[in-house]
């Protein structure tokens, strides 16, 4: 995989090659009264990707912004598995609604079974101090191009791994800063980094770059919680799924350029991972903090030397 080279493609059952449009999958129709419908998006698997819902649900209460507001925070839960197949409805409520902040509820549905719930925060742009912790990692995205296709060339399982398949059909670029750490299937610390942007340019809209942001900042993200323990998300040996996800938009990003996801898990246990991160701009700027925890559970042989270790 060649991500400068990637294309923004997939195919469909006759094999014609068609176009993935972010922004026109992510843009909530509206049906008054506070209803909005979200179409689906490109399915890697039977399940909705969150992310997905999240940019979807975060747009919908964007629409219920008539002032300067901006959104700066997001708290979500799934609450059941959704359907990748199947569009969403949301129902946005204002909870309350002042000269700097407002706050909105919003609530998405398929079939009338309520699957995603999220309150989304938003202010008006102020002056105030500032301070940002540094990237831990350098900003040499093609240093990290570079050492990828060095490492797809010398080691065998990258080629063997589905991962690979399944980005190449995600319309965000990925590039990793550690290749093992994404493709490979041995222990590693809990902490990951990876390169991320658009494939096709979405433009300067601020709402819409940060949805764009909302939707990448759940991909790759719960693998730091199993890295550890050997295991990656798809594996036999767990089951995964995220919980609640939370984002922090510091800045307004440009996801048309590259961004550096650096993600950490500082605690996992009782079948769940924690994991936290940082989105940094290409000039070192944090533009926004991602949290989110997820379900780990061991499955087969790999629970059950986890129950003969404990006995």
């Amino acid at each position: 995989m060649k991500p400068e080279n990637c294309s923004n493609t997939r195919y469909g059952q006759e094999g014609e090659q068609t176009t993935i449009d972010l922004p026109a999958i992510l843009a909530v129709r509206p049906t008054g009264g506070g209803l909005y419908e979200g179409p689906p998006g490109p399915a890697i698997g039977p399940r909705l990707f969150g992310g997905q819902a999240i940019a979807q649900g975060l747009l919908a209460a964007c629409h219920e912004e008539n002032g300067e507001r901006l959104p700066h925070s997001l708290h979500a839960y799934f609450l059941k598995a959704g359907s990748s197949g199947e569009g969403v409805s949301y129902r946005v409520t204002t909870l309350s609604e002042g000269r700097s902040f407002a706050t909105r509820r919003v609530e998405g549905s398929q079939e009338g079974t309520m699957i995603f719930s999220m309150i989304a925060s938003f202010h008006v742009p102020e002056t105030g101090f500032g301070h940002g912790t540094p990237a831990p990692a350098d900003l040499d995205v093609a240093a990290a191009i570079e050492a990828l296709d060095k490492w797809r060339e010398s080691n065998a399982q990258a080629n063997a791994s589905p991962i690979v398949d399944r980005l190449q059909k995600r319309p965000i670029e990925i590039v990793p800063l550690d290749p093992g750490s994404l493709f490979g299937a041995e222990a590693r610390a809990p902490r990951t980094g990876v390169w991320m942007r658009m494939r096709e340019p979405a433009g300067p809209d601020p709402l819409l770059q940060r949805a764009l942001l909302s939707y990448a900042s759940d991909m790759m993200f719960l693998r730091n919680a199993m890295l550890p323990h050997a295991i990656r998300p798809g594996s036999s040996k767990v089951q995964a799924a995220s919980l609640d996800h939370a984002v922090w938009f510091h800045e307004t990003p440009d996801f048309d350029r590259w961004h550096l996801f650096a993600t950490e898990s500082p605690w996992a246990g009782h079948a769940r991972g924690l994991n936290r991160g940082h989105f940094y701009d290409e000039n070192g700027r944090m533009v926004a903090t991602v949290s989110q925890e997820s379900l780990m559970r061991p499955r087969g042989e790999a629970l059950d030397r986890l129950r003969e270790a404990k006995d």
